[in-house]
């Protein structure tokens, strides 16, 4: 039988959803919590010009990439599931952090079968591609057309970003040892 193939998403998911926000206080002089961040659109939930924020993210982002804090539970989780299921992390990270990305994982300790970086929060061709069992996601339109399109389960980890409604087959969850839950009730 086929070794099960999870299809992961990296930020926001893996890494602690929070992992922005010492950086944007910093820079853009706020003073904001995970809560403030209602709309996955940074620019929009923060009010900041689309210009100066992608500019600000483009020089940030390699620091941001490499000292993002892992989320909680994420590597005792996913350590087990690496001893039962392949383990394709998929991100809207480009190429050109692809290194970053890999040496965090190699510091976590998070072991993986693949990491691809697309480019673009446009998942279903990686998905399908690689042919996952199941999705791990935080953006909230990922969630629901990953599971619409595939028709495959999606775990997506609840924020105050991702609110909106979701279908049957898109199961909230607020911690990783849920998801475990949800996991071994699947498979």
């Amino acid at each position: 039988m086929k070794q099960k193939r999870f299809g992961i998403d990296i930020d926001g998911t893996v890494t602690s959803p929070d992992s922005l926000i010492p950086f944007i206080n910093q820079d853009f002089q706020l003073n904001i919590t995970l809560k403030d961040i209602t709309k996955y659109d940074l620019t929009e939930a923060l009010n900041i010009p689309e210009d100066i924020f992608n500019k600000w993210y483009t020089e940030k982002e390699p620091l941001i990439y490499k000292l993002s804090p892992i989320a909680e539970g994420a590597k005792e989780v996913l350590t087990e599931w690496k001893k039962r299921f392949q383990l394709f992390f998929i991100s809207a990270r480009g190429d050109h952090v692809f290194d970053i990305t890999k040496k965090w994982f190699e510091e976590n300790d998070i072991l993986y079968d693949h990491i691809e970086l697309i480019g673009t929060h446009h998942k279903i061709e990686a998905a399908k591609k690689h042919e996952v069992d199941i999705f791990f996601e935080d953006k909230h339109d990922n969630a629901v057309s990953i599971h619409k399109e595939l028709d495959i389960p999606v775990i997506l980890f609840n924020t105050p970003y991702n609110q909106e409604p979701v279908p049957k087959g898109v199961m909230r969850v607020d911690s990783w040892k849920e998801a475990n839950d949800i996991v071994k009730r699947l498979f």
